[in-house]
């Protein structure tokens, strides 16, 4: 029966008698773990701060009411063209409404379903923004903006004002960054909007919104949905998008087709709008997981290096173990012990560093237009990536033991002292 006692006592003196192998051993799993931990919550951390500026402003699910040609042309319905082959060329597309049919009892049907985090009403005008002599063209989005602040964390792209002082102004507006800059304007001044027809409205700006993409911030304003159903002139019905956040993004797919068909307009899931940013944060991912790995593979064979040249320093010890009556086994243990113990603290102190190198790098200042509420690097304090990490650490010193203390096991001792 093995005596574990013995083997650890044995197997902590000829750690503890070759301390410059040992420590090398352990820092090569420190600086290995370290690294992963340091890489992988930096890398980790700008992915999700990437895919959250595209992710937080794009709904699961788009209904709307796409604009295009009518499948039944005029020709088809005359008689005598009845079951022809009918070429028609320069199709124009069909007169069709903007707004969403029953737009909200389709959203009560939406946010009823278990599925669905929230379905927020917009209503996308197209206007021009006038101050002075400047006039730029661009859309006035309404909505009910504590919806989309909660659904969408709009709050973390207004850099002025508040998502309560647009809910609470009656002819407030959330003006683009990049609209306020090209008409020197700022919190609390008015800026006149026209609509398509000529009608012009003074609007308050309550607030600055910058998204950190350009395209949005020179043309998109928000303002609340009963504002620009009133500048709009439509009654309080008068929905143009339907947006929907649900609890799993892997149901948007199959329920965007599924309310197509149900409503009757069309449905843009996350995956078809979003599909060549998906693809990028994919390919960054892999990349991230491939390096790391790398990181750890590199250390597991630095410790069986150092095994391996540990055993052959310990052939004396290993053959007096055995001559006085230790199994090839008990000898296999002992080396075992030692690379699980050299994995245990040289895993603990990686973890430790992994995690203070990551704190220096939380606090390092990040500053950029694009991302204003962003004030320093992002890193990911996942504890699953500690615990792959110790968990790594173990699995690659236990196999980097394996192999030198198998060769141990069956070294004959007769062989060495007789050599000696």
């Amino acid at each position: 029966m093995t005596n574990w006692k013995v083997i650890l006592s044995i197997a902590k003196t000829h750690l503890l008698s070759k301390m410059k192998s040992t420590v090398t051993a352990s820092l090569g799993v420190t600086f290995g773990i370290g690294a992963y931990i340091t890489l992988v919550s930096f890398m980790t951390g700008l992915n999700k701060m990437l895919d959250d500026l595209v992710l937080n402003q794009t709904p699961h699910i788009h209904l709307y009411n796409e604009i295009e040609p009518s499948k039944t042309q005029p020709i088809s319905r005359l008689a005598e063209f009845e079951g022809a082959f009918n070429v028609v060329h320069s199709i124009k597309p069909k007169m069709s409404q903007q707004k969403i049919h029953n737009a909200l009892p389709m959203m009560h049907y939406l946010n009823a379903d278990p599925r669905v985090r929230g379905a927020s009403p917009q209503l996308r005008a197209q206007i021009f923004y006038l101050s002075g002599s400047i006039e730029l063209g661009g859309s006035l989005v309404g909505v009910d903006i504590l919806e989309e602040a909660r659904l969408y964390n709009m709050r973390d792209y207004i850099v002025q004002g508040s998502a309560e002082a647009l809910k609470n102004t009656d002819n407030g507006i959330l003006l683009g960054a990049g609209l306020a800059k090209k008409m020197s304007l700022d919190l609390g001044d008015r800026v006149q909007i026209s609509t398509v027809d000529g009608t012009v409205t003074p609007l308050k700006i309550v607030g600055i919104y910058q998204s950190g993409i350009a395209e949005i911030d020179n043309v998109r304003s928000f303002s609340n949905l009963k504002t620009v159903q009133r500048i709009q002139g439509e009654a309080e019905n008068y929905v143009t998008d339907i947006n929907v956040k649900l609890y799993d993004i892997a149901q948007a797919v199959p329920m965007a087709s599924a309310l197509e068909k149900q409503f009757g307009i069309k449905a843009t899931d996350i995956q078809e709008a979003n599909a060549q940013f998906e693809t990028g944060s994919n390919i960054r991912n892999i990349i991230t997981y491939a390096v790391s790995i790398t990181l750890l593979i590199v250390a597991g064979f630095g410790i069986y290096n150092i095994l391996s040249m540990l055993i052959y320093e310990k052939m004396n010890d290993i053959a007096i173990l055995k001559a006085t009556g230790f199994s090839g086994k008990d000898v296999q243990y002992i080396f075992m012990s030692q690379a699980l113990l050299i994995g245990l603290v040289g895993g603990l102190v990686g973890l430790i560093v992994g995690y203070i190198l990551s704190r220096l790098i939380d606090k390092v200042p990040f500053e950029t237009d694009a991302l204003p509420t962003i004030t320093t690097y992002p890193v990911n304090f996942n504890m699953g990536y500690y615990l792959i990490g110790i968990t790594f650490a173990f699995i690659s010193t236990f196999i980097a033991g394996y192999l030198p203390s198998k060769k141990a096991k069956k070294i004959d001792p007769v062989r060495i002292i007789r050599g000696n």
